[in-house]
C-alpha cells in the first residue's frame, strides 16, 4: 500500500461534487432524516463486506460442485454434503483472512479499482493453494475437475460482488449515511490525486464539497478525475481559507494539497481549521515520490523514503514471457480469420499497404519497429502527432471503427512473440518523444512497453502519453502476474464496449 493511501486510510474517503451554495446546504441539512454516523457507517460496512466475502465464497463451492455434475466434468465423483459444506466454510474464513492481510478492508481503492479486480483474482488462487491439503483431513480426494470449477467460478463472483457492494456504498452516501464533507486546499498534481482517490473509495466515507486554491490563475479551471471516464470535475475556487468560509460550506476535514506552500499558508489554513474545529489532514508530496519510483516506510513515526530501481523480479519476468508466447501464439492463430477480414476492408477502403509500421522505444532505451493496421491515409507523415479527435480527417473510415474498438493494435501480437513488446505494460513512444523525457518520464523505460496498460483504460488517454505518468508509475510499483490478468480484464470489457 502506497503512503498515500495510508494517509488516506487513517481518515476516510469518498467521491466528489461541486460547492452547494450555502443556502441550499442548510436548507437540506434541516430537512434531511437522521443518517449514520461516519464511524459507525465504516463499521457496518466492514462487517457487511466481511460477511459478503464469506457467503461468496460459500455459494461459489456449491455452484462449483453443481456444475461439476451438470456438466459432468472430471471422474464424477459423489462427495458427501458435510464434506463439501465444511470444505466451503473453511474456504470462507480462509479467503476472509488473506482478505483482510490484503488490506481489503480498510477502505481504500486503487487507480481505475485494478488492484481490486486483481485481489479478487489473487486471493482464491492462494486460499485453494493453502486448502490442497485438507481433501486428505477430510478424508476426500476432491477431482481435479470440481478444483477447476472453483478456480473459476470464486473470482468471477468475488468481482460480481464487490461491484455490487460499492454500488450499494455509493447509493448510501448519496443519501448522506456515513458521510464527512471534505475541502481541497490545492488545485496542482496533488489535489487532483486527491481528487481522484476520494471519488473511488467511496467505502471510507468523505464527500468533496469543494476545491479551492490562493492561485489566482486556477480560478475556474476545471479539475478532472482520473479514471475511466471524466464523468466527475469540480471547479476550482479562489477562496481564503478562513473559519468563516469553512463553516459556509460544512466542512468537516480540510485536505491540505499544496505540498510546496509556504510554512505560513498552511500554518494560517490549519489556524482557520482550528477555529472551526475542522479535522485538517496532509498528504505527502506524491510527485516526487512516484517520479523517483520511491517507497516509504514508517520507522518508529518518521516517515523514510528510498528511491532506486523499479525492475521486477526475475520470477515474475519469466512468467510474464512465458504467458505472452503462449497467448499471442494462440491469439494470432485464432484471430487470423478476423486479420484477413481487416485487411481486406482496409484495402477497399482506401489506397496503400495494410499495415503501418515505426520506430518506436522499448525497454532501457532499445528501439524497435511496431506494427499496425492502418487506420490513416498514406499520405499522413508517419511520426506526426496521433488524432486525438475521432472525426480527424486523416483517420480512414474502416480506421475509425478499428480505432474505437483497438482492432488497428491487433497486429501487435508479432511485437509480443517476438519479445519486443508485453500485453500489459506502458505504451511505448516514438523516439522523438523519448528524447525529450524528463527524469520522471523516463522511468518508464524500466519495463518492457505493452498493447494496453493503465492509461489505455483512462480518460487520459486523449492526452500524450507521457503527459500522464501517474499511471505507468503506479504500473510499476504493483505490477505482477494477477495485475497484468485484471488490466487484460478490464481492456476486454473496454473494447466490447467500444469505449
Amino acid at each position: 500500500m502506497s503512503s498515500q493511501e495510508q494517509g488516506l486510510r487513517s481518515i476516510h474517503d469518498s467521491y466528489p461534487t461541486v460547492p452547494i451554495p450555502v443556502e441550499s446546504r442548510t436548507e437540506q441539512q434541516t430537512t434531511s432524516r437522521p443518517v449514520v454516523a461516519p464511524r459507525t457507517f465504516r463499521r457496518l460496512i466492514t462487517m457487511a463486506e466481511i460477511g459478503a466475502d464469506f457467503f461468496t465464497s460459500v455459494i461459489a463451492v456449491f455452484s462449483s460442485y453443481y456444475i461439476y455434475y451438470a456438466l459432468g466434468i472430471g471422474q464424477h465423483q459423489f462427495y458427501p454434503l458435510k464434506d463439501v459444506a465444511l470444505f466451503s466454510a473453511i474456504l470462507g474464513l480462509v479467503v476472509v483472512l488473506l482478505f483482510e492481510r490484503d488490506s481489503a478492508y480498510r477502505g481504500s481503492t486503487s487507480l481505475l479499482q485494478i488492484r481490486e479486480t486483481e485481489r479478487s483474482l489473487r486471493v482464491p488462487c492462494f486460499a485453494l493453494l493453502l486448502l490442497s491439503p485438507l481433501s486428505f483431513l477430510l478424508g476426500t480426494t476432491f477431482s481435479r475437475g470440481a478444483l477447476l470449477s472453483l478456480v473459476l467460478t470464486l473470482p468471477i463472483l468475488l468481482i460480481l460482488q464487490k461491484y455490487l457492494v460499492h454500488r450499494v456504498v455509493q447509493m448510501l452516501y448519496v443519501r448522506g449515511h456515513g458521510v464527512k464533507k471534505v475541502l481541497i486546499y490545492g488545485a496542482g498534481y496533488t489535489g487532483r490525486r486527491i481528487y481522484s482517490a476520494l471519488l473511488h473509495s467511496p467505502k471510507l466515507g468523505f464527500e468533496t464539497i469543494g476545491i479551492t486554491d490562493d492561485d489566482p490563475q486556477l480560478s475556474g479551471k476545471v479539475l478532472r478525475e482520473l479514471g475511466y471516464s471524466h464523468k466527475q470535475s469540480a471547479i476550482v475556487y479562489q477562496e481564503t481559507i478562513t473559519p468563516e468560509y469553512l463553516l459556509s460550506v460544512g466542512c468537516d476535514t480540510l485536505f491540505i494539497a499544496i505540498p510546496s506552500a509556504s510554512r505560513e499558508a498552511i500554518f494560517g489554513a490549519m489556524q482557520a481549521a482550528s477555529k472551526a474545529n475542522v479535522q485538517t489532514a496532509f498528504i505527502p508530496d506524491q510527485r516526487h515520490m512516484n517520479a523517483l519510483g520511491a517507497e516509504s516506510i514508517d520507522l518508529d513515526g518518521v516517515l523514510l523514503t528510498f528511491t532506486g530501481d523499479r525492475t521486477p523480479s526475475l520470477h515474475y519476468r519469466l512468467i510474464k514471457r512465458a504467458f505472452d508466447y503462449i497467448v499471442s501464439l494462440i491469439a494470432l492463430l485464432l484471430l487470423s480469420p478476423l486479420f484477413a477480414v481487416i485487411a481486406l476492408l482496409i484495402k477497399l477502403d482506401s489506397f496503400g499497404p495494410v499495415l503501418f509500421y515505426q520506430e518506436r522505444i522499448g525497454l532501457n532505451g532499445r528501439r524497435f519497429t511496431i506494427f499496425k493496421f492502418r487506420s490513416m491515409h498514406v499520405d499522413v507523415p508517419s511520426y506526426a502527432k496521433s488524432p486525438i479527435a475521432p472525426d480527424d480527417n486523416r483517420i480512414t473510415r474502416i480506421g475509425r471503427l478499428m480505432r474505437k474498438m483497438s482492432l488497428d493494435e491487433l497486429p501487435q501480437l508479432l511485437n509480443v512473440l517476438r519479445g519486443e513488446m508485453s500485453l500489459v505494460g506502458p505504451r511505448p513512444e516514438m523516439p522523438f518523444l523519448v528524447d525529450h523525457y524528463s527524469p520522471v518520464q523516463r522511468q518508464r523505460l524500466q519495463v518492457i512497453p505493452g498493447i494496453t496498460g493503465l492509461w489505455q483504460l483512462s480518460a487520459d488517454r486523449a492526452f500524450s502519453i507521457h503527459e500522464s505518468p501517474e499511471y505507468d508509475l503506479y504500473y510499476m510499483r504493483n505490477c505482477g502476474f494477477f495485475m497484468d490478468l485484471s488490466i487484460l480484464l478490464h481492456t476486454l470489457l473496454f473494447a466490447m464496449r467500444g469505449i
